[in-house]
């Protein structure tokens, strides 16, 4: 890994994972009324944890996240929410969840993105020799 690379790595990877969690969410609100639909999200943190090298850290409860695999690029991250009230079609999107869910990841994404932004801009800088 070069320079530029570790300077950047971490809110690029943020980005990333971002991304694919409003993509998520994206799909489960579009999802609500499919029969035997599955809500999905990402364990961030977790993920996160794999682009530093960290040890991904372990679950209290074997209910809270189900890990049943990974999705394009979360590499084993995505997980199932337990509805807090099952419907009768085993739909488990939760449109109040789901909406808050989209309103975080896209204030998150937001906060990522500027965080870049401002890592680049002050490289930028550091090469005009501003």
């Amino acid at each position: 890994m070069n320079v530029l690379d570790s300077y950047l790595s971490t809110h690029a990877n943020a980005l990333t994972l971002r991304n694919e969690r409003l993509d998520l969410i994206s799909q489960n609100i579009a999802n609500a009324t499919t029969p035997n639909y599955r809500a999905k999200d990402i364990d961030f943190a977790s993920a996160m944890a794999r682009f530093s090298g960290a040890p991904a850290l372990a679950t209290t409860n074997v209910g809270h996240v189900a890990d049943e695999g990974g999705g394009p690029g979360v590499g084993g991250y995505l997980r199932y929410r337990t509805p807090l009230s099952p419907s009768l079609d085993n739909n488990t999107v939760e449109m109040g969840v789901e909406q808050a869910a989209f309103g975080k990841a896209a204030a998150d994404y937001q906060a990522s993105l500027q965080f870049l932004e401002h890592r680049i801009s002050g490289l930028r800088k550091a090469l005009r020799g501003d």
